[in-house]
């Protein structure tokens, strides 16, 4: 079994209506698709980067939205939905049906106009389902590596991982420190106190898995 990182940047037609809403002029730079409801009665739950007025603008764009509710936290806002259709293009959802593999949240819609998203299967299902969907997107494999029934507790998440690169980018932890935390908030658009959360959690997390690999 493999699990691969996908980065798939669809033509404007297949853009989920959420993902036109943020590309461009938005302030919202990153959405996280985290929970879905395999019916047709789409429910949801997203996380958006941004405040709450700049998430109600986004989920406007959704045509099929019944009921929302939103809750913010420190470093954006959760949005609960609830539709009566999920809005992906056709030739997505058959693709995505037709497939033998197996979708792992989060699913990422980011400002640049790509979808980073993670598969699972044996590795000549997840072959086909790259040259169907290859098809459709600019598909770029981003990571490949073996599925594991267990994840480690320590395993970084995608907003960890990019705080670290950003942190090394900035010479954070060059010797003597050339960047801050404020410098690592710049560049990933947020608070200075998520940086730092953020930080923090990742370092313990990287000094964890260290030490069970010794």
């Amino acid at each position: 079994m493999k699990r691969i990182r996908f980065s798939a940047d669809y033509p404007e037609r297949l853009r989920h209506p959420l993902h036109r809403a943020i590309v461009g002029e938005s302030p919202i730079s990153r959405a996280e698709l985290l929970m879905w409801s395999p019916t047709a009665d789409a429910t949801t739950l997203l996380w958006f980067d941004g405040d709450r007025d700049a998430t109600t603008a986004a989920v406007g764009a959704i045509d099929s939205l019944v009921a929302s509710s939103l809750v913010r936290d420190a470093g954006g806002t959760y949005a609960f939905l609830r539709q009566d259709d999920y809005e992906f293009p056709a030739a997505l959802l058959d693709t995505v049906a037709a497939s033998r593999v197996i979708f792992l949240p989060p699913v990422v819609f980011r400002e640049s106009g790509d979808v980073r998203f993670e598969a699972a299967g044996a590795t000549a299902a997840l072959s086909a389902f790259h040259d169907d969907l290859a098809a459709l997107a600019d598909l770029t494999i981003e990571r490949v590596h073996e599925f594991e029934r267990r994840r480690t507790p320590s395993r970084l998440t995608d907003r960890q991982r990019a705080a670290l690169e950003t942190a090394v980018s900035v010479g954070y932890y060059e010797v003597p420190r050339e960047g801050t935390v404020a410098d690592v908030a710049a560049g990933l658009d947020c608070a200075t106190s998520t940086a730092g959360e953020l930080l923090r959690k990742a370092e313990a997390a990287v000094v964890e898995r260290a030490v069970e690999s010794e």
